[in-house]
């Protein structure tokens, strides 16, 4: 199991405590975090403008972008943000 480096942001950017950003590491080591790369954010941007209501959610479609890309199932705890994103196989 990798984590995006668009959820490697949103969690860093905090707050999180020293004990929380370690077990983070142990975890997912940032240095394998799935990248936004161009081909990510060239199917964000599809994903923008396919959907119907994208406004706000420039990070959800990021994220489901780079699942899209490597071909991985998403696994998250808020479903319905991604469940009208085509193609997305969720965990």
């Amino acid at each position: 199991m990798r984590i995006s480096s668009i959820v490697l942001y949103e969690w860093l950017r905090g707050p999180r405590t020293a004990g929380e950003l370690r077990v983070q590491e142990d975890l997912f080591p940032r240095e394998h975090a799935v990248p936004f790369d161009p081909e990510a954010a060239a199917e964000a941007a599809a994903l923008y403008t396919r959907l119907p209501r994208p406004r706000g959610r420039d990070l959800d479609l990021a994220v489901a972008a780079c699942a899209l890309v490597d071909e991985a199932a998403l696994w998250t705890l808020n479903p319905k943000d991604f469940s009208d994103v085509p193609g997305l196989e969720l965990a």
